[in-house]
């Protein structure tokens, strides 16, 4: 094969080792080789960048493992060409895995220009990123305490949730708070509902005769403080978010107006995909990186499987929040997608389809810095004009009627 790094090295990542090997030609057309093995303290990490300068390496590729890469790659990434490869897209010669032979497949395919660089964006996306990934992550742990809650409330024999669209709303939140201050009489208990939870008195006492007993009081307080503590961090998290989003605030107000597209979910999809679009030569890349589109797998002319595969969990939990709400945006092009594909392929595949669409619209809305234009909901009658002609034509002739298409 064709050299196209003369001086490059693999690096096999663990938590505790790393192991390092250089490829070097020479002018003579021979290869030196070399494997070394370092620690992983900043003592050790600086040896290996002073090593790699000594021998006049460029480029460097390096396991994506866990979050192991991170100290090495930040140190790395000013003075060589840094490839974050995930291992799972390359192949080994059975039999011959160890860690030394990571490093010199690595540092192999490197020279031959085979390797794909991982998306790594700048450090102020970066940083970004930690923090909405830790906010979605304290929202994930608010969610699971609300269900211990609902779980204490129905082992008390209390079915708030059953009339209450929000357990954790001000009526709920007022009940809780008398419960817990030993009021037991439902009645009074209902009385303190507010707004249109008010309609539903009569149910409402109904679901409130229980045995709510001192037991369950303790398990109510420490389940409300958590919930409590985690909205507090939630709020200061976001605030902190919002505060390293003003040089950015322009993109998220664009991709907030994507149908479907909340704040929140906007400032995932930003500091997700990194926010430059130069990145993917087209939507389709973009998608296809982000493994909201069916994956590719044809045999003898037989396309088999074609599910997601596993992708960025934070990008595509952010995208299906939004597909989801899309598919209540009455009026839109986005809803219109929903419901041509679920007549086919069911609700959970139509969601997944409004999603790449939205991840599609980002793209544009990014790389073109431009405010989401609505097509509205007859977008894709008019667009396959001819085509839906045929179908209502076959579905009334199926009813038994004669058509004859005339225009106005």
């Amino acid at each position: 094969m064709e050299t196209t790094v003369a001086r490059g090295a693999g690096i096999d990542v663990h938590q505790g080792t790393m192991v390092v090997t250089i490829r070097v030609l020479e002018e003579e057309g021979t290869r030196q080789v070399t494997t070394h093995t370092f620690g992983t303290m900043t003592t050790d990490l600086l040896a290996i960048r002073d090593w790699l300068q000594s021998l006049g390496v460029t480029h460097v590729a390096m396991e994506s493992t866990g979050i192991y890469w991170r100290p090495l790659y930040y140190l790395l990434e000013e003075q060589f060409t840094v490839l974050l490869v995930n291992m799972h897209h390359l192949q080994h010669v059975p039999g011959r895995k160890s860690d030394v032979r990571d490093s010199e497949w690595l540092a192999q395919l490197l020279e031959w220009g085979l390797l794909r660089s991982s998306l790594v964006p700048p450090q102020p996306i970066r940083d970004l990123r930690d923090l909405t990934r830790y906010r979605k992550r304290q929202i994930e742990d608010r969610a699971q305490e609300v269900n211990r809650l609902l779980r204490v409330l129905e082992d008390a024999g209390l079915k708030l949730a059953s009339v209450a669209t929000d357990v954790m709303g001000v009526s709920g939140r007022a009940m809780m708070a008398a419960l817990l201050q030993g009021q037991t009489d439902p009645a009074a208990l209902a009385d303190l509902a507010r707004g249109r939870l008010r309609s539903k008195l009569p149910a409402l006492r109904e679901a409130l005769q229980g045995g709510f007993r001192t037991h369950h009081a303790c398990l109510l307080t420490h389940i409300l403080a958590k919930v409590d503590f985690l909205e507090e961090a939630i709020a200061r998290l976001s605030t902190e978010i919002d505060e390293q989003l003003r040089p950015f605030e322009a993109d998220i107000v664009r991709l907030m107006t994507i149908p479907g597209v909340a704040r929140r979910n906007a400032t995932t999809i930003f500091a997700e995909t990194g926010g430059d679009m130069t990145r993917f030569p087209t939507a389709a890349h973009l998608c296809s990186w982000g493994a909201i589109c069916p994956s590719q797998h044809e045999s003898g002319g037989t396309r088999r499987s074609g599910k997601l595969r596993h992708g960025n969990r934070y990008l595509r939990g952010a995208l299906i929040e939004a597909g989801l709400a899309a598919t209540r945006a009455k009026g839109t092009a986005l809803q219109a997608r929903y419901y041509r594909v679920k007549r086919h392929r069911g609700h959970k595949k139509a969601v997944v389809a409004t999603a790449h669409q939205i991840l599609e619209i980002s793209y544009y809305v990014l790389r073109d810095q431009v405010t989401y234009r609505e097509l509205g909901a007859d977008y894709f009658d008019r667009r396959d004009r001819d085509r839906t002609l045929r179908r209502n034509v076959r579905q009334l002739e199926a009813l038994g009627f004669k058509v004859t298409l005339e225009a106005a």
